[in-house]
C-alpha cells in the first residue's frame, strides 16, 4: 500500500527557518500519481487544522496565519510535497502532517485519501 512519510521537523527559533519534505512511498505497479496535496498542523490542545494546499496543476492556498511566511511545492518527478517555513513564530509550534489525494492502480486505478504520521516541529522564543 502506498504511504506518505513527513521528515524535517525539528526546533527552530522565532524568525527562523524549517523545510518540511513530504515523500510517497509505494510500488512502481501501484502508485501512480499524486494529486492534491496539503499540510495540516495541530497545536497541543488543539484540532488539527489546514495550513497549505496545492493542487495537481499547482494552484496554492494558505492558511491567513501563515501567508507570505510559508510556502507549499511539489516535485512530482519525485512524489514528493514541500513545505517552506520562514519566519517562524512560536505558534506554529505543532506537529505538522501532509495529507494528499494518490492514484493507485492496485488492484484497479482509484484515488484515495492518505495521510503521513506527522513530524514535530518546536518553535522557541
Amino acid at each position: 500500500q502506498v504511504q506518505l512519510v513527513e521528515s524535517g521537523g525539528g526546533e527552530a527559533q522565532t524568525g527562523g527557518s524549517l523545510r518540511l519534505s513530504c515523500a510517497a512511498s509505494g510500488s512502481i505497479f501501484s502508485l501512480i500519481s499524486l494529486n492534491d496535496m496539503g499540510w495540516y498542523r495541530q497545536a497541543p490542545g488543539k484540532r488539527r487544522e489546514l495550513v497549505a494546499t496545492i493542487t495537481s496543476a499547482g494552484s496554492t492556498n494558505y492558511a491567513a496565519s501563515v501567508k507570505g511566511r510559508f510556502t507549499i511545492s511539489r516535485d512530482d518527478a519525485k512524489d514528493s510535497v514541500f513545505l517552506q517555513m520562514n519566519s517562524l513564530k512560536p505558534e506554529d509550534t505543532g506537529v505538522y502532517y501532509c495529507k494528499g489525494m494518490i492514484v493507485t492502480m492496485t488492484p484497479y486505478r482509484r484515488m484515495n485519501e492518505f495521510w503521513g504520521p506527522g513530524t514535530q516541529v518546536t518553535v522557541s522564543s
